[in-house]
């Protein structure tokens, strides 16, 4: 018991990068976790974690640790949910990891249904940027990611992948509607995602190739904000369709496929971390969430 408690430390903090962040994380002393990885180092008879001025870093050994800990908790997680269900609980937890463009089709077309289907199991959903989605995924944090044209990853799978071209979303009287290229709109005001996002990326690399700059009126994570943006007549902003799906269909705005073969071929991505078993709650909502989105219906 008290191997098993070092590692759910120690995975702690790999996962935060620091023992401060696995104490706090964990609701435990940080003098606990240090006693705990220290008593971990000496059983292994390696050194498991290299210490930083800010944090902790690890080793080759302590990566070694840190993933025979990540088959431990996935497993350990399998047993519990096989128990609950010969006695008759079905319940579980499901974690997710996606863009904000995400959310709308998420909730209506998979979780809503899912949820209904399957009363006792919980959800938890995070937001963030693709580097953020990527990292929660292979280290544990989050069960399954949405990302937006995501770079490979030797940690992670795709469970479903789809083309969904990169869209100029506009008011329907826009004259800018008949446009087909992301340099025809290098004059008009923009909303645009951080640079840690996806579609900032690819955004970048075609201003880049083209030689022009977009002129960035608002940057913000919030894909809400930037449909606002663009319904309060301030400007254009540029997502999958998916993304504004319930504007589009109300004929509240238009989406414009981008042209540019960076944009055009961009797809969606669900997923999992790679060799890791899938408990039984996890496997179903993947599995809605690759047939149900519109995002994975291709573009």
């Amino acid at each position: 018991m008290t191997h098993d408690r070092a590692l759910r430390y120690f995975l702690a903090v790999a996962r935060a990068g620091s023992i401060r962040g696995a104490a706090e994380a964990l609701n435990v002393a940080a003098s606990a976790i240090s006693r705990q990885v220290a008593e971990l180092e000496a059983g292994c008879g390696a050194v498991l974690l290299e210490r930083l001025p800010r944090g902790v870093a690890l080793t080759e050994a302590g990566r070694i640790v840190a993933e025979h800990a990540e088959r431990q908790a996935d497993d350990a997680a399998l047993l519990a949910e096989r128990l609950g269900r010969l006695r008759g609980v079905q319940a579980g937890q499901v974690r997710l990891c996606c863009g904000g463009g995400f959310l709308t089709d998420l909730v209506e077309n998979a979780l809503a249904g899912f949820a209904a289907a399957h009363p006792g199991i919980t959800y938890q959903v995070a937001l963030g940027g693709t580097d953020r989605i990527l990292a929660a995924v292979a280290e544990g944090e989050a069960d399954l990611g949405l990302a937006y044209n995501p770079p490979a990853h030797p940690a992670l799978r795709s469970l479903a992948h789809a083309r969904q071209p990169l869209a100029a979303l506009l008011r329907p009287g826009d004259p800018l509607r008949a446009a087909s290229s992301l340099r025809a709109f290098a004059a008009a005001p923009c909303a645009v995602l951080p640079p840690d996002h996806g579609v900032r990326r690819l955004l970048g690399r075609v201003e880049a190739d083209g030689g022009f700059r977009l002129k960035v009126r608002l940057e913000t994570p919030s894909v809400e904000l930037q449909r606002r943006f663009v319904l309060g007549g301030m400007g254009v902003t540029f997502l999958p369709a998916f993304a504004a799906a319930t504007e589009v269909k109300a004929g509240q705005l238009v989406a414009v496929p981008l042209a540019d073969p960076l944009l055009a071929e961009a797809t969606t991505h669900l997923l999992v971390r790679a060799g890791r078993r899938l408990p039984e709650a996890v496997e179903g909502l993947a599995a809605r969430v690759a047939t149900t989105l519109e995002a994975f219906r291709p573009g």
